[in-house]
């Protein structure tokens, strides 16, 4: 039997960086998946973990910055990829890779990562996808061991092995992501990438050169010591799915292990930041 999820409809006035900020406070409360819209954004959660007081805390709802209206609805899962062909438009980073789906035309980069998105957070679109491929397009992984840890899509995983990674794992708590990782990761015909269901306790005795991890700066602050311990010495974390004023608690949290910062990308007040061991 499909999840039951509710659909939440935003329209935002001036819709930046509003929508941003309302999908990184969604994230926060239990929101597993976004489309951008025309006019904003529509928002996911299972009905299993909503209540009709969810949106009581997302600050962003109360800013008078911003005019945000809403309207919501059940939906099943069944019904996402309709939606998903309506909004999703390829996109490109730094005219070498290619992020589209398999209904839009190769514009013939160097690197092509063709998605079924459906509902997975991380189409590229999001500011902190497009600077994890950017972190990556400037990182040696050739026959690296590589974590894409919230995989979502698995987009950074696919973009690894296109880069020469091996081997690579991808990994997401959630169920919808899991799967669709899997059918893109056939769909990019890899080879070297392990898809797997689950949060950072499936990491342990593991040990990675780069762990990539794009999920939400909560999340972060609590799993960076795993990641921090599954790192090979002189190897790279790159964190992202937080904002630029967010760095110096991540920062501090890092430095407890002995790493080293060593890049920031910033892109409308989202951060990607690069990390050595």
């Amino acid at each position: 039997m499909d999840n039951i999820y509710i659909e939440y409809n935003f329209t935002i006035q001036p819709k930046e960086p509003a929508t941003e900020i309302l999908i990184a406070e969604l994230g926060n409360i239990g929101f597993e998946s976004f489309v951008e819209t025309e006019n904003g954004v529509t928002a996911y959660i299972q009905k299993d973990d909503w209540n009709v007081s969810i949106l009581e805390d997302v600050f962003i709802l109360k800013s008078e910055e911003f005019k945000i209206d809403f309207n919501k609805k059940e939906v099943e899962q069944t019904n996402w990829n309709a939606e998903w062909e309506k909004n999703f438009n390829p996109i490109q980073v730094n005219d070498l890779v290619s992020i589209r789906a398999p209904f839009h035309k190769n514009p013939n980069l160097k690197y092509d990562v063709v998605i079924e998105p459906k509902m997975s957070f991380g189409t590229g679109h999001h500011e902190t996808t497009h600077m994890m491929v950017q972190h990556l397009i400037d990182l040696d992984v050739e026959g690296k061991k590589v974590l894409d840890m919230g995989c979502g899509t698995g987009i950074l995983a696919i973009f690894a092995e296109m880069k020469g990674a091996n081997p690579i794992d991808a990994i997401d708590i959630d169920n919808w992501c899991y799967l669709n990782s899997l059918e893109n990761v056939e769909r990019n015909n890899c080879k070297n990438i392990s898809v797997y269901e689950g949060e950072a306790s499936l990491l342990e005795g593991k040990d990675y050169d780069v762990i990539i991890a794009n999920i939400n700066r909560n999340i972060l602050l609590k799993d960076i010591k795993t990641y921090a311990s599954c790192l090979n010495d002189k190897g790279i974390l790159l964190l992202s799915g937080f904002y630029k004023e967010d760095i110096p608690v991540i920062d501090e949290e890092v430095l407890k292990y002995d790493l080293k910062l060593d890049r920031v990308i910033e892109r409308n007040n989202w951060v990607a930041v690069k990390y050595i061991k």
